[in-house]
């Protein structure tokens, strides 16, 4: 990496990657009145952002308090710990806590998005309802309506133009970076700030098998390019990383469609089995803790749950499409529906039986299950053949709480910041147990928005501001 010299554009703020991260930085450092552009190395914008929910936490937001739903960020800060634990990162998960509001509203009210507070119930670690939307469930209708806002706003957006290397000075500081596309010639662009915004490693094999070996066996179903470069320039640059075990499963991806199965279904009272028509574990663990479990039965797992359940997750885009597409199918009776996978009518029998009756509470549950929702399981039934799912990565490059990268002495990188998957993430140390609904996006979105702002003021105070261009 040498010093620029020459260049052929120069931003206050350049922002690599497009995801819900890059995006959001960039709107939040031009609304605050920088020249901001954004470079992606796919041919469109996305990310994993595009492939998830759209779902983000906002403890104490305005919509909450017109649901008459008591949360704060104290609340959140709890909710996360106790999932998650202390970890590199806990400063990071509390200071997002803190802004989740702000931040929800935030995109309401200044993207614009179109979003709104989830009630129907509580999703995967957290005692309250609190996750902010798209009424599709969709988060590709979140990317919309961010790059609806970039382009409301005159932001250049270049997709197809990977960097090659980030550019510093003699002193170490980050001052832009070299891009270039197939077969075009590199454009060097000379920024005051630079914020990381590309995916995680969860594509880069040799990567999850260097630091999430537990989950290295699973298909990978997020968003393509996830390659890690964000680590191995961060590696360059002296970087320090921060709880590069954790990751994101999910343990009910539809087979063979490939779109995930709503979580909707085991929170409110479905099961997993396996080939034998047998339990294996607690399915409240939650969607990403319980993908490691489902990889380990190296047998076919199935989902099931009935009538009522469906119901409820028929309010979701992705999951009516699954049922339209034939991904999941009914019987009117137990042996109907063990013989759709044939599955073991008998085993399956039993097993539903001590379910039931653990959901009844006429017994205790014999994986420690405690909440049933909707259950006990009643005709009409349904299932769906599942395997489980690496979504994304949930370590990286190690930051303070205003997203600037730091250096393994635990000093800033001049002038670099990370979001999303480039940074790491407020999930815990290692695993996928610390993995709350929205943690994803909750870090995604935060940090971009953060990033933005800290790194527009920081222009601002050193007058290097330069502002939107003429």
């Amino acid at each position: 990496m040498n010093p620029i010299e020459n260049h052929d554009m120069e931003v206050d703020v350049l922002v690599i990657g497009a995801g819900g991260c890059g995006l959001s930085a960039a709107i939040a450092a031009h609304d605050d009145g920088a020249y901001v552009a954004i470079v992606e190395k796919r041919d469109q914008a996305g990310g994993n952002t595009s492939l998830s929910t759209g779902s983000i936490p906002g403890a104490g937001s305005r919509f909450q308090k017109a649901a008459n739903i008591v949360d704060s960020p104290e609340i959140l800060i709890a909710d996360l710990e106790r999932i998650a634990g202390k970890h590199q990162l806990s400063d990071v998960s509390d200071k997002l806590s803190r802004i989740s509001a702000e931040l929800c509203e935030w995109l309401v009210d200044r993207v614009p998005a179109r979003m709104s507070l989830i009630t129907d119930y509580c999703h995967v670690g957290h005692t309250v309802p609190r996750l902010h939307a798209p009424a599709s469930r969709r988060g590709k209708d979140l990317m919309d309506d961010l790059l609806a806002g970039v382009e409301r706003r005159g932001i250049p957006l270049a997709v197809g133009n990977p960097v090659k290397s980030l550019i510093t000075s003699e002193q170490g500081a980050v001052i832009g970076a070299v891009i270039g596309g197939k077969g075009v010639e590199s454009t060097r662009i000379k920024a005051g700030k630079v914020i990381l915004a590309c995916n995680g490693f969860a594509a880069n094999r040799d990567l999850v098998k260097e630091f999430c070996p537990e989950i290295a066996g699973a298909e990978y179903f997020g968003a393509l390019g996830s390659q890690g470069e964000a680590v191995q320039w961060g590696r360059e640059l002296g970087a320090g990383l921060a709880n590069m075990g954790a990751y994101q499963g999910y343990a009910a991806v539809a087979y063979p469609h490939g779109s995930i199965l709503s979580w909707t279904t085991l929170e409110k009272g479905g099961i997993l089995i396996n080939s034998k028509g047998e339990r294996f574990g607690n399915e409240d663990i939650g969607y990403s803790g319980y993908a490691r479990m489902v990889l380990s039965q190296q047998t076919e797992v199935f989902a099931i749950f009935d009538d009522r359940i469906k119901a409820i997750a028929d309010k979701e885009d992705e999951f009516r499409e699954l049922a339209n597409l034939g991904g999941i199918k009914s019987a009117s009776t137990i042996e109907e529906l063990a013989s759709l996978f044939k599955i073991p009518a008998d085993s399956l029998s039993q097993t539903m039986l001590a379910y039931n009756q653990a959901a009844q509470g006429k017994s205790s549950d014999g994986f420690g299950r405690s909440k049933f929702a909707l259950a006990p399981l009643q005709p009409n039934y349904w299932i769906c053949r599942v395997t489980p799912g690496l979504f994304h990565t949930q370590g990286g490059l190690a930051i303070d709480t205003s997203a600037r990268v730091l250096k393994t002495d635990g000093t800033p990188i001049p002038n670099l910041f990370a979001g999303g998957g480039a940074a790491g993430g407020i999930s815990g140390q290692t695993g996928a147990m610390g993995y709350a609904s929205g943690n994803g996006l909750l870090t995604a979105i935060g940090l971009g928005y953060l990033s933005g702002k800290v790194a527009t003021q920081e222009l601002k105070v050193s007058a290097t501001l330069k502002g939107p261009e003429s």
